[in-house]
């Protein structure tokens, strides 16, 4: 696992690390994902999990309060309580509190039965587990999937937010979303920031959690250094780096 962190704008500070795979020979998930058969897909998001706690539970400097996030695949899990038993175990051996990890799922992994879907975040939600949905408005799915549930938070696709600086019609989506979120007290995360102009933009668009490139670049079993913008009377000025 690589560990990316994810900026609170409002705070100033880390709101937590996403846990994201990486092969052996530092694959992207992409390419690791794809090796998995439908056969492996259960254990693997099982290892991937518990994998994932025992790290944070590491790395994770005490008394920060930062969440976790990790990837998991709704079709992988064919009966949510079940399914948790390793997640549960690996916590409480970790020490690591429940209400500190954000389970997310992809929109790009489809999901064809909505109802179980529903059956899996409530149950996380019964342990204190954050739910999200990461590459939201590129997917199969999109807003249909906030009709049938609301997460706790959604993360916009970084292709909505590539150039959003030079782009009306992406600075118009993006503030449809946040003020849909807003309405339905979901928070918004956006992801893959790459430059200043971008993050200049979303943090007017009321955009509070962010992550990209910008901040750092996953960092494989450690956490990596942080560039954090620094606020001038004239806006933002340079990066400074964050203590870990």
């Amino acid at each position: 696992m690589a560990f990316q962190p994810i900026y609170d704008a409002v705070a100033g500070r880390v709101w937590g690390y996403e846990a994201l795979v990486r092969g052996v020979a530092g694959e992207g998930a992409y390419e690791v994902l794809r090796r998995v058969s439908p056969e492996q897909k259960y254990r693997f998001d099982q290892d991937c999990r518990v994998k994932a706690i025992e790290l944070a539970a590491r790395l994770f400097p005490a008394g920060e309060n930062l969440m976790l996030s990790i990837n998991f695949m709704p079709n992988a899990v064919y009966e949510p309580a079940a399914c948790l038993r390793a997640t549960l175990l690996a916590a409480a051996k970790a020490d690591f509190p429940l209400s500190s990890i954000m389970f997310e799922f992809t929109e790009n992994e489809e999901v064809t039965d909505t109802a179980h879907l529903t059956n899996i975040i409530t149950e996380y939600r019964k342990h204190g587990f954050i739910t999200a949905i990461d590459d939201f408005g590129a997917g199969h799915a999109g807003l249909g999937l906030l009709v049938d549930f609301q997460p706790d938070l959604i993360k916009i696709d970084m292709k909505l937010i590539r150039g959003i600086d030079g782009s009306p019609a992406r600075q118009a989506v993006v503030a449809g979303i946040v003020a849909i979120a807003g309405y339905l007290n979901i928070t918004v995360l956006a992801e893959g920031i790459e430059t200043e102009a971008e993050y200049r933009v979303l943090q007017a668009a009321g955009v509070r959690l962010l992550q990209g490139y910008w901040f750092a670049k996953p960092a494989f079993e450690q956490l990596p250094e942080i560039h954090v913008p620094v606020a001038t009377a004239g806006g933002v000025q340079g990066l400074a780096v964050f203590p870990r």
